[in-house]
């Protein structure tokens, strides 16, 4: 028992008796005796109050702040399906002015050319490893395309030819890979030749006109035409100008260095040649 009045548990008891005999002492002097317990277990439990209120209010706040974030996240999902689906009809309607266009010049490619069957293609690949500038396009066998089909640009220049047709899609090989041959000639001078791709020029987007006689006459700026030797390619497709001549190698002929009427490396568009009625 002795050890009990030394102990913190006690003083501390003691300390609250005291306390309470003080209040009661105060309530008293002011005739609150009757109000003192009211009051102390108010100043008792008014922090503790305070505390569950402003609980109660964070808690508040914290789920509006959670339905308000949920219903933002819910419109901003509706809002990028909206811009998607924008971003589509505009894609749409790009495709559709440039296939558009696309039909006015071919207009006036079957007026040099009625004998020919032309196909809309868009450009839809491009082998990255290949510096030659090979392509895919959205046609393939269900359309018409077979390989050997030649390939032309809007304004009717000499692409190159379909290598491979699929169903839906077929790849083509241009006029400057080292790979396509074509006869050729220089429509001014007649001067003929078999046009090639160059690994020294595809830099610059040119092919060669090889095989030249070395006094040939032909000049910068004179227009190069295909001839149709061997079948392959029909005649008279525009090819592009002369940029420059030298002489080969071995100095027994002159190579005409040909900048192409069409952008090869560009392209987004093109003609498939896929029947000639003439």
């Amino acid at each position: 028992m002795k050890d009990f009045f030394s102990t913190v548990k006690f003083k501390i008891l003691l300390c609250v008796l005291v306390v309470l005999a003080g209040i009661m002492a105060w309530a008293g002097a002011n005739n609150r005796l009757t109000a003192a317990p009211q009051e102390l277990l108010g100043a008792i439990l008014t922090p503790f109050q305070k505390i569950a209120a402003l609980g109660s209010g964070g808690l508040a706040d914290l789920w509006e702040k959670y339905t308000s974030i949920d219903s933002i996240v819910a419109e901003n999902e509706a809002l990028e399906e909206e811009n998607a689906e924008l971003r589509r009809q505009l894609v749409d309607y790009e495709k559709l002015q440039a296939e558009n266009q696309a039909f006015r010049d071919l207009y006036q490619i079957q007026q040099e050319h009625p004998e020919y069957t032309y196909a809309s293609a868009f450009v839809i690949g491009r082998d990255a490893l290949d510096q030659f500038g090979s392509f895919t396009i959205d046609l393939g066998t269900t359309d018409g395309v077979e390989k050997g089909d030649v390939v032309v640009s809007d304004k009717g220049y000499l692409v190159g030819r379909v290598t491979e047709a699929n169903l839906t899609s077929s790849k083509v090989l241009t006029i400057l890979s080292p790979s396509f041959n074509a006869a050729a000639i220089i429509s001014r001078t007649r001067d003929n030749g078999i046009l090639s791709g160059s690994a020294d020029y595809v830099a610059q987007g040119q092919c060669t006109l090889n095989n030249l006689t070395r006094d040939t006459l032909a000049s910068v700026g004179d227009e190069v035409i295909t001839t149709g030797l061997g079948g392959e390619i029909p005649a008279d497709i525009l090819v592009g100008t002369v940029d420059q001549l030298v002489p080969e190698v071995s100095g027994q002929s002159t190579i005409a260095v040909v900048q192409p009427g069409a952008d090869i490396l560009s392209l987004t568009h093109v003609f498939v040649i896929t029947d000639e009625t003439g």
